[in-house]
């Protein structure tokens, strides 16, 4: 539309809010701000038609009354019947963002004495222009709202990635995108954006065994890195710790993974085949058994695979646990050897 600047004086507690004099701001700022805030006063796309029709009759310095016919309204709308647009217009007038002036015969004109004052006759759209800062207020905050929203949706959805690559059978992940297939509020957005939090904090960090089955923080414990590329039968026959871990201790000591095989287990080999077997059976995700054996080594990854099933119950969560010693914060505290022989000790007193 041509007129970009509004014409009225500032008037009224509602002209003085905010940063957005109407003496300076453009009209269709104020429409679009009343659009975007629609649903706040509970106008329907409808109401916004018309009100869009009322302002392009509207002409730079000739006020802001509405001289136009009711059925030059209702071609400008797209042909809506007059009943609807009478309908708007009281909602508007309801909503206190049109003021009616009728003339005794109810004729929209205007009219000037000699001295130049005038009458205009019309739909007045003083009001609405006079709470410009208010509107535009209301259609900030709003879109401040949809940002935030989309923003902590987007961190829920990545977190949920993470879950799923670690942990895909988690039942907390079907939950949360079930909620997020409807549409939330920011404070509920914020609530499953902390409940999908405290679900990574114990995929991270699951429940500790008991005290007496502590993990050691061996502070000299040298961490080798494995690559792909190196040699199977290497990885295999290299050590763990400063002292071998034998074969036949780890089988004897973890006899509850030794019972699942049909085979006697005479090698690391068999040992790692084995555990790769076992590894689905406790809601490891083969590639992510495949991602350890290549962060800690065949051995190690086999170890936890032995380790977690004799220790059972104590384990809350299988897949979680393999994860944090094998991948996560606890990759380097994970020493094999020293569990197995706090293993056996305890079986000794148990005996």
């Amino acid at each position: 539309m041509a007129f970009t600047k509004l014409s009225i004086e500032a008037a009224g507690a509602d002209a003085t809010r905010g940063s957005f004099p109407p003496s300076e701001t453009d009209v269709w700022t104020i429409f679009r701000a009343l659009r975007d805030a629609r649903s706040v006063f509970g106008l329907r796309p409808g109401h916004i038609q018309t009100l869009q029709a009322m302002l392009s009759f509207l002409k730079p310095g000739h006020g802001e009354t509405v001289f136009a016919s009711n059925n030059s309204l209702c071609q400008r709308v797209g042909g809506i019947d007059e009943r609807t647009l009478r309908r708007h217009i009281n909602r508007f007038v309801e909503l206190g963002f049109i003021k009616r002036n009728d003339s005794s015969n109810r004729k929209r004109y205007r009219v000037r004495s000699s001295g130049g004052e005038c009458i205009s006759y019309g739909l007045s759209l003083t009001p609405l222009l006079q709470r410009a800062s208010e509107l535009i207020a209301i259609a900030q905050e709003m879109e401040n709202n949809r940002r935030d929203r989309i923003f902590v949706r987007k961190q829920i959805l990545t977190k949920l990635a993470h879950l799923e690559e670690h942990d895909p059978s988690n039942a907390f992940i079907n939950h949360a995108r079930k909620a997020l297939r409807r549409k939330l509020s920011l404070p509920e957005y914020h609530a499953l954006l902390a409940n999908t939090d405290a679900e990574c904090q114990s995929l991270s960090t699951p429940d500790d065994p008991p005290e007496t089955m502590e993990l050691p923080a061996n502070d000299g414990q040298t961490v080798r890195h494995q690559s792909k590329s190196e040699e199977e039968k290497k990885d295999l026959d290299s050590n763990i710790g400063d002292e071998a871990l034998k074969p036949d201790l780890l089988t004897s000591v973890c006899d509850q993974a030794t019972s699942f095989s049909t085979e006697r287990l005479r090698n690391w080999l068999d040992i790692e085949n084995h555990a790769r077997t076992l590894a689905p059976m406790m809601g490891i995700h083969p590639e992510t058994f495949e991602k350890a054996k290549n962060a800690v080594g065949a051995q190690k990854a086999s170890c936890a695979i032995f380790i977690m099933l004799q220790l059972g119950k104590r384990i809350r969560d299988f897949g979680a646990y393999f994860h944090s010693i094998t991948l996560g914060q606890r990759q380097n505290q994970f020493d094999p050897l020293a569990l197995i022989k706090r293993l056996s000790e305890t079986n000794e007193r148990t005996v």
